[in-house]
């Protein structure tokens, strides 16, 4: 087969799917080098991608807008927008495109590229009839983004240093630091990420605020809570939470800043890279820890992507039960008992035996 000459890898979002896939960039860089390689993805990800040095473009597809559209019934500009978008991704003359989503929404643009090579891992949703070739999602279930490790492997992709890459930028980076000396934070701090989309997903915000304080106690390091502009709320109740505390009295001045929703998504990873520990549930800032190679604790319970994650200081707490995982149906009425069973104290001394965890 011909070597490609330009490369569209499509995944749209989530933070998570994207850092978890970001390693087939530098394989398929090794494996062509003059390629032009590109990645179309939803705005609001597109930071992640901004300074990969392999990558050569970024196209952002606003999917949102498009649903805007479509609830609306403005067929007439919403068919406008889908005939600008193929003359674009056409202009583009890619001749190989890699749907890492294999959903609908991402098998589209890849056959309005109408490129001659395309192929959907793990395709459903019908985008199966809109490729080439289908790669089946494989790999080792338990280990972190092994499907797109697997899926390397069935391209004939160079497999060594596959590893998640992300790169903030020097502003972002820049940021990270005048945060750090202003906090007076240079001894260390821990990264608190609690929030995600789903309820089924959390822990309790009861138990954050407590943490903070045990860890501030027991490592002598500070927390910064990082989250999105929806998250305010959430880490405002946490902060009160902590200075309601009797037992813990002026947590939030002493060791709990609550970032959520003040940082940009690469603001945020900056902060990460810095960080001495990284603790949340399933969610994209989560797993920017592991791909820095920070300690990292993830909690989880109604989803398990991984319990494997290919690092010696990254660990997940975990406790299934007989309805677990149930990911988008849980049947528990709100109970969550799967993230209730991981307390405070458990997550603690995790913290204090992870390897590269030292105050």
């Amino acid at each position: 087969m011909t070597p490609p000459s330009r490369i569209l890898l499509i995944r749209l979002s989530a933070i998570g799917d994207i850092v978890f896939a970001s390693p087939l960039i530098a394989a398929l860089r090794r494996a062509y080098p003059q390629a032009h390689i590109a990645w179309l993805v939803q705005p609001e990800c597109a930071p992640l991608l901004r300074h990969h040095p392999d990558l050569d473009q970024i196209i952002t597809w606003p999917l949102a807008e498009w649903k805007a559209l479509w609830r609306e019934r403005r067929w007439g500009d919403l068919w406008r927008r889908a005939r600008a978008l193929r003359a674009a991704l056409r202009g583009q003359g890619f001749d190989r495109v890699i749907d890492l989503q294999g959903l609908l929404k991402s098998g589209l643009p890849a056959w309005l590229t109408g490129a001659r090579v395309r192929i959907g891992l793990g395709s459903r949703e019908a985008s199966q009839w809109l490729m080439t070739r289908l790669v089946p999602r494989g790999g080792d279930p338990d280990g972190i983004g092994s499907e797109y490790r697997f899926l390397a492997e069935q391209l004939g992709l160079p497999l060594a240093d596959f590893a998640m890459a992300l790169v903030p930028g020097e502003a972002d980076r820049a940021f990270a630091r005048s945060l750090i000396e202003r906090e007076g934070l240079a001894a260390g701090y821990v990264v608190f990420c609690p929030f995600t989309t789903r309820p089924q997903k959390h822990w309790f915000e009861d138990r954050w605020a407590r943490l903070a304080g045990e860890l501030y106690a027991a490592l002598g390091w500070r927390v910064l809570m990082l989250g999105g502009p929806g998250d305010r709320g959430a880490g405002a109740r946490i902060l009160s939470l902590a200075d309601a505390d009797p037992d813990q009295a002026s947590i939030s001045t002493q060791s709990l800043i609550n970032l959520a929703g003040t940082t940009s998504l690469l603001q945020a990873a900056a902060l990460i890279e810095d960080s001495r520990l990284v603790i949340g549930v399933d969610t994209g800032l989560s797993h920017m820890g592991i791909a820095f190679g920070r300690p990292s604790l993830l909690l989880f319970g109604s989803t398990c992507p991984y319990l494997k994650t290919g690092r010696d200081n990254a660990r997940v707490l975990y406790h299934p039960r007989p309805c677990s995982p149930c990911k988008r149906r849980p049947t528990c009425q709100g109970a969550f008992d799967c993230m209730r069973d991981i307390t405070v104290a458990e997550v603690l001394e995790a913290a204090r035996v992870l390897p590269g965890v030292s105050p």
